[in-house]
């Protein structure tokens, strides 16, 4: 699967140990990334520092669906299968629509979305294949949905971060987990 073996988690320093765990109590699995990236300790803790500042923060008018569709559409445009389903899942389950991420992951103008979002995913395309041509009218359509300039920094942030998590998962060729593929699709067993 990896190209680069995972550590065991008996092998990963007390401190990524205990997040991943805490992952896995809450999701019922760990995700791959989670130790695929362990194997670097110092960069395990920047990437997740800034995973976390962008998308668990609570400042703004983006919610965890908004975040959650950045990641799946602008992961598709890179063809990272990782972050398409791993993300998808989450925004099929913030959104509570199971057809979302397929939707967007796919061509996000013929998704079933709000107007405000499709100004926020039409931006966040142009950062993720053309950001050297982002001009101050691309600004106009954000503002006009109530975007404030920090929401487009937020916008553009994440899109740039999931680039970076887009080409580490593609070219180590990592897997997501059998269990994404179903999350947010069918109900939750109790």
């Amino acid at each position: 699967m990896n190209r680069y073996p995972a550590p065991e988690l008996s092998d990963v320093p007390e401190d990524i140990r205990a997040r991943i765990l805490e992952v896995q109590d809450k999701a019922g699995f760990v995700p791959n990334v989670f130790l695929a990236l362990a194997r670097r300790p110092a960069e395990w803790r920047a990437f997740f520092a800034y995973h976390d500042a962008l998308m668990l923060k609570e400042e703004g008018s983006l919610t965890k669906g908004d975040r959650e569709m950045i990641v799946t559409t602008t992961s598709a445009a890179n063809s990272c299968l990782y972050c398409v389903v791993a993300h998808g899942a989450l925004l099929r389950i913030y959104e509570k629509k199971p057809l979302v991420a397929d939707q967007v992951a796919v061509n996000y103008r013929k998704a079933d979305i709000t107007p405000r979002q499709r100004a926020m995913l039409d931006f966040a395309m142009k950062v993720c294949l053309r950001s050297d041509e982002v001009a101050e009218e691309d600004f106009a359509p954000l503002h006009a949905h109530g975007f404030s300039d920090e929401d487009i920094w937020d916008i553009a942030a994440i899109t740039a971060f999931f680039g970076l998590s887009n080409r580490l998962a593609s070219f180590s060729n990592m897997m997501p987990n059998p269990e994404f593929y179903l999350m947010g699709r069918v109900p939750k067993q109790k």
